[in-house]
């Protein structure tokens, strides 16, 4: 989208716990230090099995779990305690497709009014209502100006509030197409500095952005809904140069995430080796199949069109790209219904920043009516979400994993809607947000 618009398992240690020898058991005999604390809450949604614990006890030291039991298990005099009574514990929420430095009250050319760190000083507040929604780490796939990457370093380095944020800096791909600047006349000589039309071309910018901050690369491999004189279904970057992108930075140890809304585009983003598809909407039943072949994650963002449909012309959003949302929207969720009734794997990604930041939660309801349990969409968005990024430090509650922790009053998996106000939140052992009712 162009810029201006290790490990146990929770039930395992729990059944361990129960006859007697535990990992916790050990952990619980180490000595507390000054940075550990202790969460106990009504229940607990173990993201692998699905099965809710009662009465969990949660232990954190220095931002890090160190051990899953039942309340009551035995812990050191003077160690801080957070009891959450009535509430659900889950992990913190992962989005897998945000731009933070994107704000959609200015769509069009309405952005051109403000100077370029505008968007960088928005961003701050978009990370921190994200933070604020319960989404404790977010993949920002293409920002302008390396806006992502100073923003990430700030809040790594404790300056600002925000979630663990999963860099790609520019998105790239083809000249023309959806990630290069399409709304000027040539007198303008609008262009983005990342355009890859050969493949060696794209292995350059795969080294570039990693160079200067990047996580995760971003291409375009397909036209899109908000750029100018591109058709979503248009393919724009060949297997050629995509397998090329994918290659060069598998190499450098990077995910590769696909702009492919096209069928073809899809497809050969998978065959090139390409880890996530964002988007997805015209994928057929050849795509679905490759999909589960090779295990690429999609990642569908079904909820926005609401908000665009609502709002995009009095943001400024141009007629003919409200024209492509609309074609586009009702076909990308039946679409995510077969994808998903297929068994394809699929990640929780919502295109924010096309819609208000904050607002990510929302799209839980709408992967439930078309297909998923709530847990299977609470799964998209936690376990699932940190497979896709390869990272054993989120997504899950348990030892050795960051205590990135939400809680909400009820339980999500009967009723997903709890999730989109999140009164409790914790990232990192330190609690950011406590809204409960008093």
């Amino acid at each position: 989208m162009p810029r201006k618009h290790l490990s146990l398992s929770l039930t395992a240690i729990l059944l361990a716990a129960s006859a007697g020898v535990t990992q916790a058991q050990t952990l619980a005999d180490v000595p507390a230090t000054q940075g550990e604390m202790v969460i106990t809450a009504q229940r607990l949604l173990d993201v692998r099995t699905g099965r809710m614990i009662d009465q969990p006890q949660v232990r954190v030291r220095d931002g890090r779990i160190v051990e899953v039991a039942r309340a009551g298990a035995a812990v050191p005099e003077g160690v801080r305690r957070i009891d959450l009574p009535g509430m659900t514990l889950l992990p913190g929420l992962i989005d897998m497709h945000v731009h933070l430095d994107v704000e959609p009250t200015y769509g069009g050319y309405t952005g051109l009014q403000f100077n370029d760190r505008f968007w960088s000083m928005l961003s701050v507040a978009h990370a921190q209502r994200t933070l604020m929604a319960g989404f404790t780490t977010v993949r920002n796939v293409g920002s302008d100006a390396w806006n992502d990457v100073g923003l990430r370093q700030a809040i790594d380095e404790g300056k600002l509030s925000g979630p663990r944020i999963v860099t790609a800096a520019y998105s790239f791909g083809a000249t023309g197409g959806h990630c290069d600047s399409t709304f000027f006349p040539p007198s303008m000589n609008q262009r983005s500095p990342f355009n890859a039309d050969t493949p060696e071309e794209g292995r350059k910018r795969v080294r570039e952005l990693r160079k200067y901050g990047a996580q995760v690369i971003k291409i375009c491999a397909t036209g899109g809904v908000f750029s100018r004189n591109t058709e979503p279904g248009q393919q724009q970057m060949s297997l050629a140069e995509m397998k090329a992108v994918a290659d060069e930075a598998h190499q450098w140890g990077l995910k590769v995430a696909a702009h492919a809304h096209g069928a073809a585009g899809i497809k050969d983003a998978i065959r090139a080796g390409v880890d996530t598809i964002e988007h997805a909407s015209l994928i057929d039943d050849e795509g679905i199949r490759l999909a589960r072949q090779h295990g690429a994650w999609l990642s569908m963002d079904i909820y926005n069109t609401e908000y665009t449909q609502a709002e995009g012309r009095r943001n400024g959003v141009l007629e003919d790209n409200l024209r492509k949302d609309r074609e586009v929207a009702d076909i990308q969720r039946e679409n995510f219904r077969r994808a998903h009734a297929a068994g394809a794997k699929m990640v929780f990604g919502t295109d924010a920043g096309i819609y208000p930041h904050g607002d990510n939660g929302r799209q839980f309801a709408v992967m439930v009516r078309y297909g998923m349990t709530p847990l299977q969409a609470i799964q998209a968005a936690t376990l699932n979400a940190s497979q896709a990024l390869a990272r054993e430090d989120v997504g899950v509650i348990e030892a050795n994993r960051w205590a990135d922790l939400i809680a909400v009053a009820g339980d999500p998996t009967r009723d997903v809607a709890l999730l989109e106000r999140v009164p409790f939140v914790m990232k990192g052992g330190d609690v950011v947000k406590d809204e409960r009712a008093r």
